[in-house]
């Protein structure tokens, strides 16, 4: 038996046992956090340099980038670390990091996606009110409250999450900490208050699902209402990158939480860890580059200015605007 007091560290779950599996995996999880590095970064760079993208749409999707930068820089180098050095172990105040920073993030994720779902709805439905309703002032208030809900939300879960008693020793059933598999160590039965707040926070991010869900339905409405196909091909063009990437986020993190018990297992559970915690941050650049033209000719512009005088980060520059 141990309590919190006694524990000075935590287990991670390792990827695999064979030295070279670990390198395997160390070399796979470093080609994913380079391409997130690069693809998040070249899209902060483009928005914050090019006056053109100057506008609401890449204001918040400077934040996703930020957002996605930090979300996987937390998770990904001390799992790498981890398998390089044949190691399992993470501190206790390094834990309760990971368990405070991937919530906070992951939140204000969400709720920026939410923002940028209200974004293109009045750019779509309500185009004439679309100054007034998503000004500069209006914008960054958004982002802060986004930002600031993500904070709250982290200090409270972390700091109940870490006041638990545990005693189940200090193995954590997954790759890196987050809050419920380190409810699973407790022995308390005040456990049931984090748990009781998950559900809350439950309720509330369903809110917010269903408010994304309302907004594409009435999108869809006035899109198809258009009576030009180049008016229809541009609207689409705005929305489904968003809708691609609102869909990636929800669904592999709906399957990680609330998926059956029964089909439940180690290689599973971390498996889909992955792709809710480690793609999006990867394939979101990938995904709002892919049909946004404006986008790729700042990426251009960067790539034929900033970037002329290097080889490297132009064929990486190239990849982004193929």
């Amino acid at each position: 038996m141990s309590n919190s007091s006694s524990i000075t560290e935590f287990l991670l779950l390792a990827f695999a046992d064979t030295r070279q599996l670990q390198l395997l995996h160390f070399w796979l999880f470093l080609g994913i956090y380079l391409a997130a590095l690069l693809g998040n970064g070249l899209i902060i760079t483009a928005v914050a340099c090019d006056h053109r993208l100057h506008t609401p749409m890449y204001f918040f999707l400077l934040n996703l980038s930020l957002l996605d930068l930090g979300s996987i820089s937390t998770t990904v180098p001390k799992s790498m670390a981890n398998s390089l050095w044949d190691s399992r172990a993470i501190s206790y105040s390094g834990c309760t990091a990971q368990v405070f920073f991937f919530t906070f993030l992951f939140v204000a994720e969400y709720c920026v996606l939410t923002i940028m779902a209200y974004d293109r709805y009045v750019a779509i439905c309500q185009p004439l009110h679309y100054g007034t309703l998503l000004g500069s002032r209006a914008c960054v208030h958004m982002a802060a409250a986004a930002w600031a809900s993500g904070f709250l939300y982290a200090v409270l879960h972390t700091a109940n999450t870490f006041s638990l008693p545990l005693c189940q020793g200090n193995a954590v059933d997954q790759f890196f900490c987050e809050i419920p598999q380190i409810l699973k160590l407790s022995c308390s039965r005040s456990y049931l208050t984090e748990v009781g707040l998950l559900v809350l926070s439950a309720c509330l991010a369903f809110g917010c699902f269903v408010f994304i869900l309302f907004s594409y339905v009435q999108i869809f409405r006035a899109v198809l209402m258009i009576p030009s196909e180049q008016g229809r091909h541009k609207a689409f063009s705005m929305c489904l990158p968003h809708l691609a990437v609102v869909s990636l986020f929800i669904s592999t993190a709906t399957f990680a939480y609330l998926k059956p018990p029964s089909i439940s297992s180690p290689v599973l559970d971390l498996l889909v860890a992955v792709l809710y915690s480690v793609v999006p941050p990867a394939v979101n650049p990938l995904l709002y580059s892919m049909r946004n033209q404006k986008l790729k000719d700042a990426l251009r512009k960067m790539m034929n200015g900033c970037f002329s005088e290097t080889i490297f980060p132009v064929f990486f520059c190239r990849a982004f605007t193929m």
